[in-house]
């Protein structure tokens, strides 16, 4: 058992991180079984909530149980019928008001005759449900003897199950747990734990594992609450201490005179929202200070990201370095390319793209640039990350949709340059609940003004049987000198169907508007083809672009006024939030027409309703929050959503910004753990299986 204890773990937390085989009942096998459910320790196993319960009080009879239900009554056993052939093996038995049948699949009937003899009494606990008009109750959970009755719960907890567990197995083994569980001293603030009457750990965790009936299965309950506080608790520590961490390592200092970023506010023809102009401060504050940034930049479908992160990278070159920004895509980044590269030239600074695309001579050319420093701000995507790109003193990383670069990019542009700011951008408002859990340890700026010159955009819903009089006002807005763009839905996640679908809509669409009036893109094309289709619609020269959702981040045709999405049922809110983002960027009205094939279900009802309401990302992220649940919203696979067993992020949201505040109040006041609380949290974290944190800790 000691080969696999990471070092340092402590010792009072040995028998809850023990094999699972040491528990009664739970053999090799089983203990593969366990697995189904996520629990490979006692540990797990303990943190493993009941999300169910049977009521198993006693009954005069199974008439005063509505039907079917689970009854527990004392019977008189009857007649034994021995099945013929194939059928059940059936079992006569009288309550005090009725009789019924106990019924047996694949059963012995010599063991049956020794556990139920006739004439005897027996109190069985188990389901009972109507069949054909007869009572039966299908393989009783218990069948006791009277004297032996008392052994059945009155109300008994169901966990989750998976392939190769039974209920009474999986309670064989937590009573085993159980008896593992110690006090291990109070993380938690006591004047916090005293407001909110929340037992002790350990109390806790006996309580969850009793309840007298189905109001303390809910998630209010106070030990509930205090169990999931404490999880939500560890993961705000160990955010905290990264956060911590990474502010005691040095930075580079980078101060700007301010005089690049005056040149391009004087050449702008508006002036920057109070929202921009404080992220904007925000920034150059971090940048100033001895440790490194890392603050999330958070805008809504165009809240102006662009010139903030302009003025951030200014602020880089002011102070001799140079900086970067990176987009997931090579036609994202061109188009922060085509909307930073004017701007730039205004303040008289050089700004270069490198993507995949660049080959031979003009790649080799760019590195050396770069290397002498003649560049001073680069756009690019993944390809800024490979060896041989170069930079002369690299101050500054921007990062565009974060969650499409992994942690493991992260790392590796931090080894860059020295000792790197990083801004990390995102075009997708995140509700307050999980941007807590997700970028925890960074700051936050948040856009949540419009810059002025946006036009709102109408939106209306519109039945595919209305498809015709859409193509025809369509036409008109065409003669207008008006830009479409046409989203099909991405069905059945085959890109190959996707590409028919949208391949059908377009030849009915260019039969109706004319053959050189409309486009098509979709995610089966090479990119070349797809970024000149794309180059061609934004000069103009095709006027209606018919394309699956890979036009949803970033393209920018101010033009483009006019959005048609199909099937917008099956869409999620926040991707409709930003496909409806792609138009409004000019000064022509703009309309956005949602075509939902009827009859609408109550969820997508719903959420066309709120895209109607209102064009505020950060209200659709939390309605969409509500509707859909933190794991579909960002996708859990890639997220950076840490996992809980026991807290729900979206329900517990108030316990979560608590749960942050107390984590850095703690360590503000004891960076290093070291106070009896410190050395309680240090034991939660090993609890909890944050090694990470425990590492930081160590390194200090």
């Amino acid at each position: 058992m000691a080969d696999h204890i990471p070092k340092g773990r402590p010792e009072i937390l040995f028998p809850l991180f023990a094999e699972l085989e040491t528990l009664d009942g739970v053999g090799p096998k089983t203990a593969k079984h366990y697995a189904g459910i996520g629990v490979e320790t006692p540990r797990d196993l303990i943190l493993t909530l009941p999300n169910s319960g049977l009521d198993r009080t006693r009954r005069a009879s199974i008439r005063d149980v509505t039907l079917p239900g689970m009854a527990t009554v004392e019977v008189t056993i009857g007649k034994h019928y021995k099945p013929r052939g194939r059928g059940p093996y059936r079992v006569d038995v009288e309550d005090a008001k009725t009789s019924f049948q106990l019924v047996f699949f694949h059963a012995r009937g010599d063991y049956l005759e020794k556990q139920l003899p006739v004439g005897s009494r027996r109190v069985v606990s188990g389901r009972v449900e109507l069949y054909d008009g007869i009572a039966q109750m299908p393989h009783p959970d218990h069948m006791l003897p009277p004297e032996e009755a008392a052994d059945i719960p009155e109300f008994e907890p169901v966990y989750p199950l998976a392939h190769g567990l039974t209920q009474r197995g999986v309670h064989k083994a937590m009573a085993s747990a159980l008896t593992r569980v110690e006090y291990l001293g109070e993380w938690i603030d006591l004047d916090l734990r005293k407001s909110r009457k929340w037992p002790a750990w350990a109390d806790a965790i006996a309580e969850v594992h009793a309840p007298k009936s189905m109001a303390d299965i809910s998630r209010a309950t106070p030990a509930r609450e205090r169990l999931a506080y404490d999880e939500l608790f560890a993961h705000q520590m160990t955010l905290s201490l990264a956060r911590a961490h990474r502010r005691k390592k040095p930075g580079l200092v980078s101060t700007g005179d301010g005089s690049l970023r005056r040149k391009v506010l004087a050449a702008l023809p508006y002036r920057p929202t109070g929202a921009q102009a404080r992220a904007i401060e925000e920034i150059a504050d971090d940048m100033a200070k001895p440790h490194r940034m890392n603050r999330l930049l958070q805008g809504d479908v165009g809240a102006g990201k662009t010139l903030v992160a302009l003025m951030a990278l200014l602020v880089a070159v002011e102070a001799g370095g140079q900086g970067v920004m990176m987009a997931p895509t090579s036609i994202l980044a061109g188009q922060h390319y085509l909307n930073l590269k004017p701007l730039a030239d205004d303040a008289g600074v050089v700004c270069e793209i490198l993507t995949g695309a660049d080959k031979g001579a003009e790649r080799k050319a760019k590195l050396a640039a770069l290397k002498r420093g003649d560049i001073h701000i680069l756009v690019g995507t993944h390809a800024v990350f490979q060896d041989d790109v170069e930079f002369a003193d690299l101050r500054l990383a921007i990062v565009d949709e974060q969650h499409r670069f992994g942690v493991r990019e992260r790392v590796r542009l931090s080894q860059k340059g020295e000792a790197l700011d990083v801004l990390v951008m995102t075009a997708t408002p995140i509700p307050r609940t999980l941007s807590l859990a997700q970028y925890g340890d960074m700051d936050v700026s948040v856009l949540d003004e419009k810059p002025p010159g946006r036009t709102p955009v109408k939106t209306a819903l519109v039945s595919t049987a209305r498809i015709d009089e859409v193509v025809d006002r369509l036409r008109k807005a065409l003669a207008e000198g008006r830009q479409c763009y046409w989203v099909c839905p991405l069905v059945e996640e085959s890109e190959v169907y996707d590409a028919t679908a949208a391949e059908e809509r377009f030849k009915m669409l260019r039969a109706a508007l004319g053959d050189e009036v409309v486009a098509l893109v979709h995610g089966q094309m090479p990119p070349a083809e797809k970024d000149a289709i794309m180059a061609r619609f934004k000069a103009g020269e095709t006027r209606v672009l018919v394309a699956t959702t890979v036009i949803e981040v970033g393209v920018d045709v101010p033009n483009a006024s006019i959005m048609v999405i199909e099937q917008a049922e099956i869409f999620g809110l926040s991707t409709l939030h930003q496909l409806r983002g792609r138009v409004g960027r000019g000064s022509a009205e703009s309309t956005c027409l949602l075509l939902y094939r009827a009859p609408l279900g109550e969820t997508a009802a719903r959420r066309l309703q709120v895209m109607r309401e209102t064009e505020d990302g950060f209200r659709i992220a939390e309605e969409d929050l509500a509707i859909r649940g933190a794991g579909d919203l960002i996708g859990t696979a890639q997220s950076g959503l840490p996992r809980f067993r026991i807290a729900d992020l979206e329900e517990q949201s108030a316990l979560q910004a608590l749960a942050q505040s107390d984590a850095r109040t703690l360590l503000a006041r004891d960076p290093e753990l070291t106070s009896a609380r410190g050395q309680s949290a240090r034991v939660l974290l090993w609890l909890m299986e944050q090694d990470k944190a425990i590492r930081l800790l160590e390194v200090g």
